[in-house]
Order: C-alpha cells, then sequence, then structure tokens
C-alpha cells in the first residue's frame, strides 16, 4: 500500500489498484471483474484516511458508495461535459462562463477520485485541460475587467505544492478588480493531514485573506460520517488563517438521498461554522448517472423536508437546491401540480440572470433537458 507523504506537503497516493484495495474490504469475484475494467478507465485513488472511514462490515456503507469503483460505472449513459465547460473554455485551464467569475483548473489529481466526479473525463487521466500557462490566463483576466473573482479547482488545487498555490496568490491579489479567491477543494474531507501538516500553506493563506478581500475554500462534505475529528481540525486551523469556508453537497442515491441524512449533514456542518449553501443536483455525467442521480421530483421533495430540520433560519434560506447546467446555475424552487419551477440564480446569458420559468412535471426526469 502507498502511503501519504505529508512532510513535502504533496499527494504521493494511496489504495490505487483493485489487488490492494482487496486486502481493505471484501470483494466478489464479480465485483472484482467489473472493478478491473472500470479503473482502464477511469482510475480509482483512495487516501488511507478516506478509507479509513469505511465500515467494512457495511456494503452499502456511503463512503465506499462514494469512493470504490463499482460495475454501474459500466453504464454509459450520458455525457462527460454536462456544463457546457469545453464551450466556455478561453485557453487551456482558463474557462470563463459567468460575467463576474474566471475559473482556473489548477491540476487532474486529487487525493481521492470519487466515483461521482463530474469532471470523470479528466481526473486521474488527461491534462489537456489544465493550465500550462498562468502568466496568459492572468493576462486575460487583467484584460477583463468585469471579473471580480477567480476560482481556483480541478481536480484538487490543494494538492499541489504550496509554492505553486502562493504563486497563483502572488499573481492573482495585485489585480485590482479582483474582490476574492475562492479554492475548490475536498482536501478537508478525505485528506485533512494536507492541512493540519502544513503550517507554511496556513501561513499563505493568512497573510493572503484580509478584511475585504478574504480566500474562500468551496469544499464538499457529502455525509455525516465525513465530518470527523480531523476534518474539523482542518476547518479550524483554516479559520483561524481567516478562510472563509463554504460547503457544496451533492445529492447522491444510496449516500445522501433522504432527508433525515441530510439535514444532519447540514447541522453538523452549521456547528462547525461551515456555510452550507448549495445542495447539487448530481450531473448526468456518463458513467455517474445511473449510479448516483436521484430525479428532480423526489430530489426536491427530500430537500424541501430536510430544509424543515435545519437549525437556524437564517441559514436555512441561504441553502438552495441548484442544478449547474450548460445556461447557468438554475435554483429549482418548487413544485405546483403539474408543474416544476425553476430561478436562474447565475446565467451564462446575463439576461436570464433571476429569470423564471417551468416546465412540464416529470417525475423521473433527473435533468432539465428531459423535461418538456
Amino acid at each position: 500500500m502507498k502511503t501519504l507523504n505529508t512532510k513535502n506537503n504533496r499527494w504521493t497516493g494511496g489504495i490505487c489498484s483493485i489487488k490492494e484495495l482487496k486486502k481493505q474490504i471484501r470483494l466478489t469475484p464479480k465485483e472484482e471483474k467489473e472493478m478491473e475494467e472500470v479503473v482502464k478507465i477511469h482510475p480509482m485513488l483512495i487516501s488511507n484516511y478516506y478509507l479509513s472511514l469505511i465500515n467494512k462490515k457495511d456494503r452499502h456503507d456511503p463512503i465506499r458508495k462514494m469512493i470504490v469503483p463499482s460495475g454501474k460505472e459500466l453504464i454509459t449513459a450520458g455525457s462527460y461535459d454536462t456544463s457546457g465547460e469545453h464551450r466556455n473554455t478561453k485557453m487551456p485551464g482558463l474557462q470563463h462562463k459567468y460575467r463576474q467569475t474566471a475559473f482556473i483548473l489548477a491540476t487532474n489529481r486529487c487525493a481521492a477520485y470519487c466515483r461521482f466526479c463530474f469532471r470523470k473525463r479528466l481526473v486521474g487521466l488527461s491534462d489537456k485541460e489544465v493550465i500550462r500557462r498562468f502568466d496568459k490566463a492572468v493576462s486575460y483576466i487583467k484584460k477583463h475587467k468585469e471579473i471580480n473573482n477567480v476560482l481556483i479547482s480541478g481536480g484538487d488545487p490543494f494538492v499541489l505544492p504550496t509554492k505553486v498555490l502562493k504563486t497563483f496568490l502572488e499573481k492573482l491579489l495585485p489585480i485590482k478588480h479582483l474582490d476574492f479567491i475562492r479554492f475548490g477543494t475536498r482536501t478537508p474531507v478525505t485528506f485533512p493531514q494536507r492541512i493540519i501538516n502544513d503550517q507554511s500553506l496556513l501561513k499563505l493563506l493568512k497573510k493572503y485573506s484580509v478584511r475585504g478581500r478574504h480566500i474562500y475554500v468551496v469544499t464538499h462534505f457529502n455525509h455525516p460520517k465525513e465530518i470527523t475529528k480531523y476534518s474539523q481540525k482542518a476547518i479550524d486551523l483554516l479559520q483561524n488563517a481567516n478562510v472563509q469556508i463554504h460547503n457544496q453537497a451533492v445529492l447522491l442515491k444510496g449516500v445522501n438521498d433522504n432527508p433525515d441524512t441530510l439535514a444532519k449533514l447540514i447541522n453538523k456542518l452549521i456547528k462547525i461554522d461551515v456555510l452550507p449553501y448549495y445542495v447539487f443536483q448530481c450531473r448526468p455525467v456518463k458513467r455517474v448517472k445511473n449510479h448516483f442521480q436521484v430525479p428532480l421530483y423526489r430530489g426536491f421533495k427530500i430537500f424541501k423536508e430536510a430544509k424543515s430540520k435545519i437549525k437556524g433560519h437564517i441559514i436555512c434560506k441561504r441553502l438552495k437546491y441548484i442544478m449547474s447546467h450548460r445556461t447557468g446555475k438554475i435554483e429549482i424552487i418548487g413544485i405546483l401540480k403539474d408543474r416544476i419551477y425553476f430561478k436562474y440564480h447565475h446565467a451564462k446569458n446575463s439576461k436570464d440572470t433571476s429569470r423564471l420559468f417551468s416546465q412540464k412535471l416529470n417525475k423521473t426526469a433527473g435533468w432539465l433537458d428531459e423535461l418538456e
């Protein structure tokens, strides 16, 4: 089994073969055969820490479902680019979909490869979409003064060396029309040691996260089991470095698709001062849709009931059930008789922002494109 190297703050491996996984989790011959086929297409990587959260006796453990390959990934229904990322790419590694936001794809690597990943087309695979010429991306952002924030994601940028993250911040923050920088990272969930054991990262974040120009971490807890003493310590250290922390969860079949589990997750996030602001509809990604997607009709009912169980009405009002569609981030706001109602929270076409619309309800549809 490969180990985690926290000394030089870089990810150096974890369980990445079915042979290694078999030593930790019991697999049937059928499962083993199917998994071998899956990992030829989409590689497996599980950090030792995240593996330790799995209840080895429970074949339906939610952590296991999120991180261990499944034969259901051989079902190819769906698309590898559900949000139109290729159309919004201005150069390798730089996307500009929403007027005020630039997106930098910093790496195609993560500390663990989630089986529901919507960038399944590239994580652990091709680096063709990853940023190559960061200076060129900075020049683009400087020229486009409508951009007031940059989201650095991947993959997971926190698996990069701290000196690389330092370069990102040193070159972006002097741009006067930028108000804040966001890092999209799941390391507090899958590899909190990256944060706990790296004082240089925390000092870097504290240096650049100042009043009026905060650095945000957008993380990704999906289940209450993921909130442990280690993940909480990582969150505490980030907060002590003046980093604002938000959470985006994904509604996942067999993981958190019941109101009690979802409400418990949100209440635990509130307790550790992480702001839960989106619950995403699982995207119809190829090799993900069949495995994880819940129909919109059922998803809205789960979300609505979960909200009724959340402590703190202010947080409850901010929380949104969102679909990240190629045309924008669309909030699912209600169901009335045979209609389902939506609102553009963000839109690729700025004229659509805040626009309300409805579609005829189809109780089996999992995506806007499946509705009339």
